[in-house]
């Protein structure tokens, strides 16, 4: 496949992704009509992606270390292991707001400002790194250098971003779900 496809295919799936997200926020869709049972492993999917998004920025981390070292192989084993599973964190995050369960923040005062800044921050760039993310990746894999060191420079910090305040948000939302 030649660079254009590529290209169209990683717009294609980011414009989609976003879209899905969208419509699931937004409560537009859900695949469990009011009043249906919801599978009882779902509830444990917001856990699910926590301890994604953890091990996400864990490896991440040591992915940074192992390209300092010029530990090409470690690196990129590390960054298809930790795209795989950003990848099943967002199969994981579409089924579970798929079911239309909502949860509220309830914290007050101060710290309700600082989760919704966390929040609004996370989910910004969280759209915005997956294309990102997925040209860096491609460009690592077909060993073009200098094109992934140049989208790294800006994907790196987002996307370690974006599974940090993750796990943030779920620390802070996890008291207030009522399932």
């Amino acid at each position: 496949m030649n660079d254009k496809i590529i290209f169209r295919l990683i717009a294609a799936v980011s414009v989609v992704v976003f879209v899905v997200v969208c419509i699931l926020q937004a409560k537009l869709i859900t695949f469990f009509p009011e009043g249906a049972i919801v599978p009882s492993w779902v509830y444990f999917l917001p856990k699910l992606n926590a301890i994604l998004n953890g091990t996400c920025s864990i490896l991440l981390l040591v992915s940074l270390y192992q390209i300092k070292k010029r530990n090409i192989q470690a690196h990129k084993a590390i960054n298809i292991v930790t795209f795989i599973l950003s990848s099943m964190f967002l199969v994981s995050y579409i089924i579970f707001h798929a079911t239309g369960i909502k949860t509220t923040y309830g914290g007050e005062g101060l710290i309700r400002y600082i989760y919704y800044f966390i929040l609004i921050t996370h989910i910004i760039l969280a759209a915005v790194v997956l294309p990102l993310v997925l040209l860096s990746f491609y460009s690592g894999l077909r060993m073009n250098v200098l094109r992934h060191r140049k989208l790294v420079r800006w994907s790196y910090p987002i996307w370690l971003y974006v599974t940090v305040t993750g796990v943030i948000v779920y620390v802070m939302i996890s008291p207030f779900y009522t399932f």
